[in-house]
């Protein structure tokens, strides 16, 4: 399988082996329709998809990714605000089971959304486990998370009381200025286009759009 990589950490969510393809050349095309299993691709949007439709591929979602340079951060302040890397895993898990609503798999039709929900709770578990969330505390309260590897931002999760009450901006910036502290000169993150909430949060944050890409899907093979 020269054409694609094994992703492993979705196989264990859908019971079938799943796939992200390297490339859209026809022989990679044609190496879908050989092996069982869930496969991804992302590509330009100007990109032909002719191709990938003829081979029972199909559109899940659109990615925006933003970045942010270190001197163009712009920072909130709320009282009452705090970060926390000493926090309860359990109260994390019970915030990420509320608001995975807009990642690519609630979006596939092939995938059940009870499925989709593990994948992002197993994703959460194991930033978890590598020392990579940030908890959002409001005084004594665990109100969110902040999930980061190296210079991407990855996750942000608010518990459902602490919305829209206009903190999001304030714990966001301090995660970020913390995660600059390791020495980087931006940050990046992918936001589904069809998140406008995060996508306005971060651009008030002083992030602006760098890159978009088109996600497309096919099963070949059942989940079970």
């Amino acid at each position: 399988m020269t054409h694609l990589r094994e992703t492993p950490w979705d196989k264990r969510n859908f019971n079938i082996n799943t796939y992200e393809m390297l490339t859209t050349d026809e022989e990679a095309l044609k190496e879908t329709e050989q092996h069982e299993g869930h496969y991804t691709i992302k590509i330009s949007p100007l990109e032909n998809t002719k191709p990938l439709l003829d081979h029972g591929f199909y559109y899940v979602d659109t990615l925006i990714e933003p970045v942010c340079k270190k001197d163009n951060l712009t920072l909130f302040h709320e009282d009452h605000t705090s970060l926390s890397t000493n926090y309860n895993p359990d109260e994390i898990l019970e915030i990420a089971e509320e608001v995975f609503t807009h990642g690519r798999f609630h979006r596939d039709f092939n995938i059940p959304d009870s499925m989709a929900d593990t994948r992002y709770m197993n994703w959460v578990n194991d930033l978890i486990e590598s020392g990579k969330i940030i908890a959002l505390n409001y005084d004594n309260d665990t109100a969110g998370f902040y999930g980061f590897e190296s210079d991407k931002v990855l996750l942000l999760g608010m518990r459902e009381e602490y919305r829209s009450r206009g903190l999001a901006k304030a714990f966001t910036s301090m995660a970020c200025k913390e995660q600059l502290k390791s020495g980087y000169d931006e940050l990046y993150t992918s936001i589904s286009a069809a998140n406008v909430a995060s996508l306005n949060l971060f651009y008030a944050l002083g992030f602006r759009l760098k890159n978009t890409v088109d996600v497309y899907h096919k099963l070949n093979g059942e989940v079970t």
